[in-house]
């Protein structure tokens, strides 16, 4: 099933580390220290693994602030967020500014698939290397993503729909629940870095479950 907590934490970016080769476990990661008034959150974005067959795709942008909706107006904290259009909350295939398309704005359109923005394939290192650049000591931050269970944190901190059946993620997909990290430049336009893995697919139904191949 979806979700039962997706939302975004708003607070100061204060710290980020890679994992290292001996801690990394299963799946390689950016760490991410956020300040909010609660205390220090713990942010894992995951960028795939070297030791795993499952790529890592990605992409960066630059939006407006209006194009994140109500997100950019809340307090420093965690939020949570109703996985619907206008929310705040963010959807790779739905949401306009993040497909990069003209128009549309809010809709469902679960066989909307023609980006203007591809993704960009590639290691773990790769990864790494594309996000880094967005994450400046001190800038203001949104992490969208599921909260830890306890403590202060955040994990899936990427797409989290069109993941295929069989998978151990099938009973996760859900539309209006992807995850990102996004910083605020000093112009007020917004940094966005969004990440998936190379079996979860780009075109799903209501449900977030991947819809067959044309």
């Amino acid at each position: 099933m979806p979700f039962d907590h997706y939302g975004v934490l708003v607070g100061t970016l204060r710290h980020h580390f890679r994992d290292t080769p001996d801690s990394q476990g299963s799946w390689f990661h950016v760490h991410l220290r956020v300040d909010a008034p609660g205390g220090q959150y713990r942010c894992a974005v995951d960028v795939d693994s070297h030791q795993s067959a499952t790529g890592v795709q990605w992409k960066t942008f630059t939006v407006e602030a209006s194009d994140l909706g109500p997100v950019t107006a809340l307090p420093p904290g965690f939020h949570d967020l109703a996985r619907t259009a206008g929310s705040g909350a963010l959807d790779y295939i739905r949401h306009r500014a993040l497909r990069g398309r003209p128009g549309c704005a809010g809709r469902l359109l679960s066989r909307w698939t023609t980006s203007s923005r591809p993704w960009t394939s590639g290691s773990n290192l790769d990864a790494a290397l594309a996000l880094e650049p967005i994450l400046v000591v001190g800038r203001p931050i949104l992490v969208f993503g599921e909260p830890f269970d306890a403590g202060l944190g955040m994990h899936n901190i990427h797409q989290n729909q069109g993941d295929p059946q069989g998978s151990p993620w099938w009973d996760e997909n859900g539309v209006w629940q992807d995850g990102a990290t996004v910083t605020r430049r000093p112009d007020g336009r917004y940094d966005v870095f969004l990440n998936k893995f190379s079996t979860q697919k780009d075109r799903t139904d209501a449900e977030g479950h991947p819809l067959p191949s044309s």
